[in-house]
């Protein structure tokens, strides 16, 4: 048995990882088998994380935390979990290779996916004029004509970030109304840089090397036509990595996996969360990372707490605390 498991390997995971590890705790990271390193791995360039002024590709990024977290002695499993059980003194954790492992103490850190049009140009144009986060890749598309998908508050926060970059926002929308809050609306539509395709449905994404534009079906008319654009920023909400909880963690009104304040404290004891997974606002790399620093704490404080019959259970008997 261990002391804790870590479930994902994005920059919650690994951040929980080494703070983990280097609390002597020996951490188990369950990554993913074809999902390891989270959405990092599918950004090409890097800029607004600390400590890289010359900026750096995502699955580099990742690499050097996990090689910092196995440097201090995290054990990582390309493995997929297929069930859990969390309730208890000691939590299971089942893989798909058929392996049991178990642990005092679990950290949840399996992120959230954007969603996707569902278009096959969508993936082989990733990173190369797709993209599902402006906050990450907006730089990337200075005075270009560009395109959001999407009519709800985080298409309207896109379009309004990206007018900073580009030179054109084309907002297209399924509907000839917007699901977005008044006050996101009336700040799209008061800018001089964002135009409006209404009715319309994106059914190709066109570009041999990067994009060059959309193919757009009208909703109402069936009509198809083109919109040249240099770059595709989805935003059509993204989803929490939640159903492995279900029924055994509290969730929130927006699907997230409810903490105590601002802790990582979730409703089973011994069983903490980090990154995306909490987080419906913010969705960054850095704050993921945090997080992760946040629930390896609470995880040792809690371990701490725990009788020496039991620790000695999972192999250690003496905790040790690095504060620096």
């Amino acid at each position: 048995m261990r002391q804790i498991i870590i479930i994902g390997s994005g920059p919650a995971g690994f951040t929980a990882a080494i703070y983990a590890a280097r609390a002597n705790l020996k951490p188990l990271l369950i990554a993913s088998s074809v999902e390891a390193g989270g959405e990092l791995m599918n950004t090409t360039e890097v800029e607004n994380f600390p400590g890289f002024p010359d900026g750096i590709q995502g699955p580099e990024l990742m690499a050097k935390m996990q090689e910092q977290a196995e440097r201090f002695g995290t054990e990582v499993v390309y493995d997929d979990v297929t069930a859990l059980e969390l309730t208890g003194a000691t939590k299971t954790v089942a893989l798909g290779s058929g392996e049991t492992h178990e642990a005092l103490a679990v950290i949840f850190a399996t992120g959230s996916a954007y969603r996707k049009l569902g278009l096959a140009d969508e993936e082989r144009l990733s990173g190369r004029g797709v993209s599902w986060c402006a906050t990450c890749d907006g730089f990337f598309f200075k005075e270009k004509t560009i395109a959001v998908i999407g009519g709800g508050d985080s298409a309207m926060e896109e379009a309004t970030f990206l007018t900073r970059f580009a030179s054109k926002v084309y907002v297209v929308h399924r509907k000839d109304t917007l699901r977005a809050s008044k006050i996101m609306q009336e700040r799209a539509f008061a800018n001089p840089k964002i135009e409006f395709v209404w009715n319309s449905a994106v059914v190709g994404i066109t570009g041999a090397e990067a994009v060059d534009g959309l193919r757009l079906r009208n909703t109402v008319s069936g009509e198809e036509t083109s919109l040249p654009v240099g770059g595709v920023f989805v935003a059509i909400g993204n989803d929490p990595r939640t159903h492995l909880v279900h029924a055994q963690l509290d969730l929130t009104p927006e699907g997230t996996i409810a903490v105590a304040g601002r802790s990582s404290k979730t409703s089973q004891t011994g069983v903490f969360a980090a990154g995306d997974v909490i987080d419906p606002t913010y969705r960054q790399a850095v704050t993921a990372a945090a997080s992760g620093t946040v629930a390896a704490l609470d995880a040792e404080h809690y371990l701490a707490s725990l009788p020496a019959d039991l620790l000695a259970g999972a192999g250690e008997t003496e905790l040790v605390t690095v504060t620096n």
